[in-house]
């Protein structure tokens, strides 16, 4: 590998133990915190088919935010680039988890930006630089499983 390397610290604190620890499957919370210095806490907890509380971040939810979060700032950059001037992105995310015996794994994740963008000249080019964005993603080429992208793009 060349190049820069990025590291990154987080703790991850267990704040389930209801006075028994994990004596009985049932009888522990899954809640904990993800915490990195100088930024607010992350209350996570198992998603709420794991016995999780849906309030919540849960780590399925976390890797899908990531990788809808790493594709808008990749592709915002990408514009900025090619002047392309975005004025609104947003972007429904979903994800998709089967079980296997004894544990899992995600099967695929589709993006959905819908962004604005002021010529309308611009617009093929802007609806290409997604792909380009996912090409050079951290978090799109650090998983093993598709990313779809479902792009709009409107003129504002």
């Amino acid at each position: 590998m060349s190049g820069r390397e990025h590291h990154y610290k987080i703790t991850t604190r267990w704040t389930g133990n209801t006075g028994s620890g994990t004596a009985n499957y049932r009888d522990y919370g899954r809640d904990h915190d993800l915490i990195a210095a100088g930024k607010p806490v992350i209350q996570a907890s198992a998603d709420p088919a794991f016995r999780g509380q849906p309030e919540r971040w849960n780590p399925e939810e976390l890797l899908v935010a990531a990788l809808a979060d790493c594709h808008m700032l990749t592709y915002l950059a990408l514009c900025a680039r090619e002047r392309i001037v975005v004025t609104a992105y947003e972007d429904i995310t979903t994800g998709t988890m089967a079980e296997l015996a004894g544990g899992g794994r995600f099967t695929e994740v589709t993006l959905a930006p819908v962004v604005t963008i002021t010529d309308p000249e611009k617009v093929d080019r802007a609806l290409e630089l997604h792909h380009d964005a996912n090409k050079h993603c951290f978090i799109a080429n650090s998983v093993n499983f598709p990313v779809h992208h479902r792009p709009t793009v409107n003129i504002e």
